[in-house]
């Protein structure tokens, strides 16, 4: 048999002895198996939850999560029922959902998009009573924007506000 070379102690190197390794890769698999089991709870987010508000004129459905990880692509739905005719009809999205977060894509695309005191307004146009207006957003949220945003919409027709959400979302590492 071989001699042990110089440098090497065989209760620490065999016997592991005074060594804490193992306990620590131990610990650190239990912590990420943790956070695994977590995420498939949906304590991270991305499942889509929707929230509804009636009106005598319209009803608005929005379809979106509430919890959003950074780097995230998810899509974010606007209904809109029309119980009697909207001639001008417009969604106003709070300044929150732009905030730290990119619009890949708007279908359909609204007559025209422009700013009312930093907020998005979409004009939608006209919405004949009985029909629904569907609008869809798809989004990346930047792996920077960590925290609550307000996600507020509000349903106008010309000037009449019609419905209005408060909602927020929350944005996690």
């Amino acid at each position: 048999m071989a001699d042990v070379p110089d440098q090497l102690v065989l209760k620490v190197a065999r016997d592991r002895e005074g060594r804490r390794d193992v306990l620590f890769r131990r610990t650190a698999f239990t912590a990420i198996l943790i956070l695994l089991v977590l995420g498939l709870l949906n304590l991270f987010g991305q499942r889509p939850q929707t929230s509804t508000v009636d009106h005598p004129a319209a009803a608005l459905e929005l379809t979106a999560p509430s919890r959003v990880r950074g780097g995230l692509y998810y899509e974010a739905r606007f209904r809109v029922d029309a119980i009697r005719e909207l001639k001008k009809a417009s969604l106003v999205l709070d300044s929150g959902w732009i905030e730290g977060t990119t619009i890949n894509t708007i279908e359909p695309s609204p007559i025209s998009e422009g700013s009312r005191d930093g907020d998005l307004v979409f004009e939608l146009g006209h919405v004949p009573g009985g029909q629904e207006y569907v609008l869809y957003l798809q989004l990346q949220v930047n792996p920077t924007n960590v925290g609550r945003h307000s996600h507020d919409v509000q349903l106008y027709d010309g000037e009449e506000l019609l419905a209005s959400l408060d909602r927020t979302q929350t944005v996690f590492p």
